[in-house]
């Protein structure tokens, strides 16, 4: 694999990568101290600094003339005061790095970030979060600061933040979302805790905590130890499984914008760009791993996308289906070749667009109808224009149907499998298991969003839906925004978004075959164009509709098929039923299994404490014996 390109940079380069952490960080703290009844000032000022973070975004991204071939990193060291470092020793631990991976990265962040935050403000009149607008600036700067560090401590204390963010921007308003808020800290909580204990043994194994200096071969149980403790962390963070029941139970309790920042684009980004630092910089998978990477992507590809059939609460759809997308990029990186590699981080980028986008549409539907519940809508496409558009787009995209992004990201990934299967071991012979299950994932998904669609903006309007509107232009523009950029990465994923974009962070490639996504879809276009053609041609808008004769009277406009209802049937299968009934219990949560085997063991050693004195001097005795056995 080609290494990405690293960026050695001037004094003046190094300012802005600071200045790109500090800035969201010290807006974040300054907006703590403003009332939220000045929750519009607080908005634009919010946006301001992020269009500025975005500036300086697009200015380190465009820096590719300075890039040279060599390994060193950028190097943040001129924090001064007075011709003075303020620092000291602890400056040694503020290193940054800048390439092709970290560069990508950051200018999505603040796209992302600038759009969510235009759409918020309009959106958050009607729901509130404390402090939103702070949190959501330190969530960036933080976020900007996990992915341009290169020592491991100062990565993993913005990580932890993202954590603390993470839970700060669900409101406890109910029990329901106070309980999702609480599992989140936990589990995210937890997994950082497994991270420190992989960075711990890198330390212990190489004498480094720089990213760019280590490379560990995953050959000794202490390696494999490492590259499973910070895969744990990544897995938590982009919500793969068995790390990811936070993700649904956090997008049905909190508000569209949080949902869209964080479970749909900046965690995934985030928890992506990690798994591709483990997989390519600090560890050389061996073919275990990668058959381990590849078994836990389909699973999480195949799981997610069944529970998210069965939803009918849209909000909670969406989560389930944030949680299979980050299967296709696990298996992308689960290949360990360049293309796959590629397809990996350009699925990333994809799944943040559309995600982010059907968060927005979802939290528009929920704005203008108090509704999250699917089988209570209906007919909103009339009502939503925009809205209804704007859907379709990102939920053809996620669905992988040519000519929108999400397709041209998942052939990427089919042809890193079928070449992964011309080569030698275990994984690589299972090729055509990976390609069937990433296929069928992409078929359930466009099944799940059908009824999405459907429930939601077709079928029959109520006499209700004649008082919706669309909603503001500050919340339908950066849906529109959203949706125009995932057809032209799609249109044009292989002659500029992949060369220009993607390759860049990945390294340069070939496509095997001959495949050109402008003229798929050119040939969509022309059959769509054509369709059209024939159907005005032959007159077939010439026909004529009666009402269904029941016994003479006329209910056809009061009677109607709920859309959710056909997909009961997937239900009533047995086996599948069972494991259904299953996982609605919360049969494989881990967050539950741990809670169920905590409390048990609680209760067991409560149980122990009799108040009679000879059990507590056997207890001590038995505690003695066990201290001289490890001693000994």
């Amino acid at each position: 694999m080609n290494e990405p390109l690293k960026l050695i940079a001037d004094t003046s380069e190094c300012l802005y990568l600071q200045w790109l952490i500090i800035l969201p960080l010290a807006a974040g703290l300054l907006l703590m101290a403003v009332p939220d009844r000045l929750m519009l000032l607080k908005g634009l000022f919010a946006l301001a600094v992020s269009l500025v973070a975005g500036y300086l975004s697009v200015v380190i991204y465009t820096s590719s003339p300075l890039m040279t071939a060599h390994g060193d990193m950028a190097r943040q060291g001129c924090l001064t005061f007075l011709h003075s470092d303020i620092l000291g020793k602890a400056g040694d631990y503020l290193t940054l790095t800048i390439d092709g991976l970290s560069k990508l990265i950051v200018l999505f962040i603040s796209i992302l970030g600038c759009l969510i935050l235009l759409y918020s403000l309009a959106y958050n009149r009607s729901v509130r979060v404390k402090n939103y607008y702070p949190w959501f600036m330190v969530t960036l700067g933080c976020a900007y600061g996990a992915v341009l560090s290169d020592n491991l401590l100062l990565f993993i204390i913005f990580w932890g933040i993202l954590g603390i963010t993470l839970y700060k921007l669900i409101p406890g308003k109910d029990e329901e979302s106070s309980a999702a808020a609480k599992k989140t800290m936990i589990l995210i909580g937890a997994s950082d805790t497994i991270m420190l204990l992989g960075m711990a043994i890198l330390w212990k194994m190489t004498g480094s905590l720089s990213i760019d200096n280590i490379s560990v071969e995953t050959t000794s149980l202490l390696a494999v130890t490492a590259f499973l403790a910070l895969l744990v962390g990544s897995f938590t963070k982009a919500g793969a499984f068995p790390f990811h029941s936070w993700v649904p139970d956090y997008t049905q309790g909190a508000p569209a914008t949080s949902s869209a920042l964080l479970p749909a684009s900046l965690d995934k980004l985030l928890g992506i760009y990690f798994l591709a630092r483990i997989t390519t910089s600090l560890f050389v998978m061996s073919q275990g791993m990668k058959l381990i990477l590849l078994i836990i992507g389909v699973i999480t590809i195949i799981t997610a996308v069944m529970m998210a059939l069965m939803q009918h609460n849209f909000k909670r759809l969406l989560g389930y289906h944030a949680v299979s997308q980050v299967g296709y990029m696990v298996v992308g990186f689960g290949l360990g070749s360049v293309i796959g590699v590629a397809a990996g981080l350009f699925h990333m980028i994809n799944n943040a667009l559309y995600k982010s986008g059907l968060f927005l549409t979802a939290g528009a539907v929920e704005r203008q109808t108090g509704q999250s519940e699917i089988e209570e809508l209906g007919g909103l496409a009339k009502a939503m224009p925009v809205t209804f558009a704007a859907s379709l787009i990102f939920a053809m995209s996620i669905s992988g149907v040519p000519p929108f992004n999400g397709f041209a990201s998942k052939w990427m990934i089919y042809q890193g499998i079928i070449d992964f299967g011309t080569g030698e071991g275990v994984a690589s012979s299972l090729w055509i298991v990976w390609l069937g299950l990433a296929v069928l994932g992409s078929a359930l998904t466009l099944a799940s969003f059908i009824k999405f669609v459907g429930g939601i903006f077709l079928g029959r309007a109520d006499k209700a839906s004649s008082r919706i509107k669309e909603v503001p232009a500050t919340m339908w523009i950066p849906m529109a925004v959203l949706a125009l950029i995932c057809i032209f990465f799609g249109v044009f994923a292989t002659e500029i978004v992949v060369p220009r974009l993607i390759a860049p962070a990945s390294g340069t490639f070939f496509f095997s075959g001959l495949w050109s996504s402008s003229f798929v879809s050119l040939l969509v276009a022309v059959s769509i164009i054509t369709g059209v053609l024939v159907y005005l041609a032959a007159g077939i808008k010439k026909y004529r509709t009666e009402d269904s004769f029941i016994g003479g009277e006329r209910i056809q406009d009061q009677t109607a098929y709920p859309t959710v209802e056909f997909y009961k049937t997937f239900m009533e299968f047995g086996f599948v039923s069972r494991i259904y009934r299953k996982a609605e219990n919360k049969a494989f949560d881990i967050y539950n299994l741990s809670k169920e085997a905590v409390l048990w063991l609680s209760d067991r050693l409560s149980r122990a404490h009799t108040g009679v004195l000879p059990g507590y001097v056997l207890w001590i005795c038995a505690g003695l014996v066990i201290m001289l056995l490890i001693m000994i």
